[in-house]
């Protein structure tokens, strides 16, 4: 059995922790998931209804604890997601893509932990600053919105930073077998932190034509751009572009930002067709590099145990390497 930090004290069988994806998952997925006995998490977008939290908590609160994630730079317009999400007492809030310092106090007021996601150097400086529980290092190989730092060179600095100040570290990014969870708890992460891998599960919500899209897709098939949220008119901040799987309209339009901006009523249209038919050649499906190494469609349970049993093999056989 892994012992971590998560296991001894945060009261985890397995120390990994499913991704707050937004609109990939709900209660269904984070109940999976920390009934499994690792943590499960609700994700929020700056345009998820407040009443969707309550619902989703309500699906997976009787599996155990679970988490809600935010986007702190959402949070001035929308400060109803913090509400609504503090009511549910989740046993931990991740507060990423911006300081978490103004939140912090009112998460911890309402007996949650705090785990912040960090790209880089300062961002972890700041998120430890801001009295954090734990920092998730998110490598630029993730899913979804990320920043530019490669996961292993940003586990190295954060664990650097983390260590003095007693704060777990969990590591994100191109993990999505036991294999590749061994590695960074060799390294000293407490645990991992899973997106990709999750949702191409059966209790995500994606759509099924988005997860064959991942069966399908290799380890060289996602792009790294800020395409979809021009199209989408979302705020995204410039630092944190968003991993998807390369299609017709990243092939069209990435690299060529300014033109979609002139050219953005046709290409809203045609991607706005796109999406009501379910279109994935238009579409956009988030999902990082490790996308290459899924291989089936587990319930998230099945994946849980998998994950946990295979990083206890290889790290078993680590042993033989101090002689």
């Amino acid at each position: 059995m892994l012992s971590t930090e998560l296991t001894r004290s945060w009261g985890l069988r397995h120390p990994i922790v499913q991704a707050p994806m937004a609109g990939v998952a709900g209660g269904a997925l984070a109940g999976a998931v920390s009934a499994a006995g690792a943590l499960g998490m609700l994700g929020i977008s700056g345009s998820t209804p407040a009443a969707w939290i309550a619902e989703q908590a309500a699906v997976a609160r009787p599996f155990g604890q679970f988490g809600i994630g935010l986007m702190v730079w959402t949070l001035p317009d929308r400060p109803d997601l913090l509400d609504a999400t503090l009511t549910e007492h989740p046993a931990v809030v991740s507060l990423s893509f911006g300081d978490p310092a103004p939140y912090v106090e009112r998460c911890h007021a309402a007996g949650a932990r705090v785990l912040a996601q960090v790209q880089d150097a300062a961002s972890a400086r700041q998120a430890i600053a801001a009295g954090v529980d734990g920092l998730v290092a998110q490598g630029a190989e993730a899913g979804g919105h990320t920043g530019l730092v490669g996961t292993l060179p940003l586990l190295q600095v954060v664990l650097d930073l983390a260590e003095p100040a007693g704060l777990p570290v969990l590591a994100a990014g191109g993990i999505a077998t036991g294999r590749g969870m061994a590695g960074v708890l060799a390294m000293g992460a407490a645990g991992v932190w899973i997106g990709t891998r999750f949702a191409a599960t059966a209790e995500a919500m994606g759509a099924p034509a988005a997860k064959q899209a991942m069966l399908a897709a290799t380890e060289a098939d996602t792009v790294h751009t800020h395409v979809f949220d021009l199209i989408t008119s979302q705020a995204w901040p410039d630092a944190y572009p968003g991993r998807a799987l390369r299609n017709a309209f990243t092939d069209r339009w990435h690299g060529q930002e300014p033109a979609l901006q002139q050219q953005f009523a046709d290409a809203f249209r045609d991607f706005d067709t796109a999406r009501a038919a379910g279109d994935y050649r238009q579409m956009y499906i988030y999902a990082g590099q490790a996308v290459g190494a899924i291989a089936d469609l587990p319930a998230a349970g099945v994946l849980v145990a998998r994950l946990a049993t295979e990083a206890e093999a290889h790290l078993a056989k680590v042993r033989a390497l101090l002689g």
